[in-house]
């Protein structure tokens, strides 16, 4: 399993380019910053994950001067080849296909092209807000289990669509209205319950994972013990928390409870990550819970995904990079890199960016 074929039009620097890897082992990018490398990485992950993992808006992705951005990648799965591509526009809705079939489904890209990802924004997770835990833990669902991605998707149209009714009314419920917004609470609530249900079991799950990744990250036979727990912003069925905040939620014209505002917790031999553990820990505690992530799909699919790792080395002291690789199992990786590689490091091609420039 894994990416053979990329090409990429009219997407950030890049006018044209195409590149062949090979389906296993570790093809490094490299060149100095600003020449592209984490681009590549980026388009690689937004024909598995569905949205850029640097967090940007597709307009702002297409290349200056051109109205359109193409990605197409050919991926090799155990039974047959899978092309997706993807085409976004300043003028025009985006478009993605699965083999020529047009989708919109989270879940059908997470089986198409399972991807993982490493970048240096995962390394402050523990201490930033509460969106990037979200977000990790959501794409680690929709990566294991690619049914919860259609879930996930659904509460974001039900939850999108209960704001702008919301705003909409402006502070007001008409008993015209009322029955509209009755029917988004239900869908909330529907795909709300099952994705902190599901949330929560795989918090369970990855918790042993995320111990024994630590211990080998930190290089050591740690005492450390790390304990999570899931902050739910409301403590029983979400329909009726929707309701009981339904007079807070038309004043402010937003959602105020789910899973949009819940949080996830890590303790660190019982204090609280966020607040209590030094910067080095809270690192090597980020890394865990994606190395964890990482293995659990592929015991999970019984194939490992595509591992993307964009410039983590220039963010750990060489012995956290030796032991992050020593960790990693076999299967596709994509590397950027500014930075000399790690000396343990043997890859299977190295690709010099400025060359796709050309």
């Amino acid at each position: 399993m894994g990416l053979k074929h990329l090409e990429i039009s009219g997407f950030r620097v890049f006018k044209h380019s195409s590149i062949d890897f090979p389906t296993d082992g570790i093809t490094v990018l490299v060149g100095p910053n600003g020449t592209g490398k984490t681009s590549v990485l980026e388009a690689v992950g937004l024909l598995g994950i569905g949205r850029s993992f640097r967090g940007a808006t597709r307009e702002t992705m297409i290349r200056n001067g051109d109205d359109t951005a193409v990605i197409r990648g050919q991926f090799v799965h155990p039974e047959r080849d899978v092309l997706i591509e993807t085409t976004f526009s300043r003028s025009k809705r985006s478009r993605t296909q699965i083999n020529r079939q047009v989708t919109t489904s989270r879940s059908d890209l997470s089986e198409a092209a399972p991807i993982s990802t490493f970048c240096p924004g995962d390394l402050d997770v523990i201490q930033r807000s509460p969106a990037g835990r979200r977000d990790m833990l959501d794409d680690a669902l929709a990566l294991l289990e690619p049914r919860l991605g259609a879930i996930l998707d659904e509460y974001q149209r039900a939850l999108r669509q209960r704001n702008a009714l919301l705003k909409q009314l402006g502070g007001r419920l008409r008993a015209d209205a009322e029955s509209t917004l009755d029917i988004w609470d239900q869908r909330l609530a529907s795909a709300g319950d099952k994705i902190v249900s599901a949330r929560r079991d795989l918090l369970e799950r990855l918790t042993p994972e995320i111990n024994e990744s630590y211990r080998a990250l930190s290089g050591e036979a740690s005492e450390t013990v790390i304990e999570t727990d899931y902050e739910a912003s409301t403590s029983g069925a979400l329909l009726e928390a929707l309701m009981e905040t339904r007079a807070d939620d038309l004043r402010r014209s937003s959602t105020s409870v789910g899973p949009h505002r819940d949080d996830i917790l890590f303790l660190l031999n019982g204090g609280d990550a966020r607040t209590q553990a030094s910067q080095g820990e809270q690192r090597t505690l980020a890394l865990s819970l994606r190395l964890a992530i990482h293995l659990a799909a592929g015991k999970t699919l019984g194939l490992m995904p595509t591992l993307l790792l964009d410039d983590v080395f220039s963010e750990l002291d060489p012995d956290r990079s030796r032991r992050l690789l020593s960790e990693l199992p076999a299967g596709q990786a994509l590397l950027s890199t500014a930075s000399p590689l790690p000396p343990d490091i043997k890859p299977s091609l190295v690709i010099d960016v400025a060359d796709l420039l050309a």
